[in-house]
């Protein structure tokens, strides 16, 4: 097992030259790179993006944005909750536990957890005790989410 420590990535040029290598792997849907075009402000210690590190390799990242419970549709009771986006682990660092550090590094946090998952991944978020939506809801944006339950919150019952 390789010891992984997730950290906050600063928002600045060579955070954006990391993020151009995932790009290259054929994952332009789950890429940061516009995102943080987008967002860049020099050294930016309130960045959304957390990664982990093998050596001084970025291997691994998400986004994770945190939204107040008055936009929540999906808990009960209504909650503060988090917003994991865009998880990508480099495909030669796959299946060793990075993208697994990441997901338990956001349940730190102790809220509950919505994500749209990429195609071919229910496996994987079935593994991290995330759960498809079930009651009806508005699928305006297209989204089909799943969510993991901190202890106490429970699906929306509507």
């Amino acid at each position: 097992m390789v010891i992984t420590k997730v950290e906050r990535l600063l928002i600045n040029y060579k955070t954006l030259e990391e993020f151009k290598e995932f790009k290259e792997y054929g994952l332009q849907e789950l890429s940061m790179f516009e995102d943080l075009q987008a967002n860049i402000i020099e050294n930016d210690s309130d960045s959304p993006f957390y990664g982990i590190y093998y050596g001084d390799k970025l291997v691994a990242r998400m986004s994770l944005y945190r939204f107040d419970k008055k936009f929540d549709k999906y808990f009960e009771p209504a909650h503060d909750y988090l917003e994991l986006w865009k998880l990508e682990v480099l495909s030669n660092y796959q299946r060793k536990g990075f993208g697994k550090a990441l997901v338990d590094y956001a349940k730190s946090f102790d809220l509950p957890i919505k994500t749209n998952p990429r195609v071919k991944s229910a496996d994987f978020w079935s593994k991290m005790d995330f759960k498809p939506v079930t009651y009806d809801m508005e699928r305006d944006l297209g989204e089909n989410p799943l969510v993991w339950y901190p202890q106490g919150v429970q699906e929306k019952n509507n």
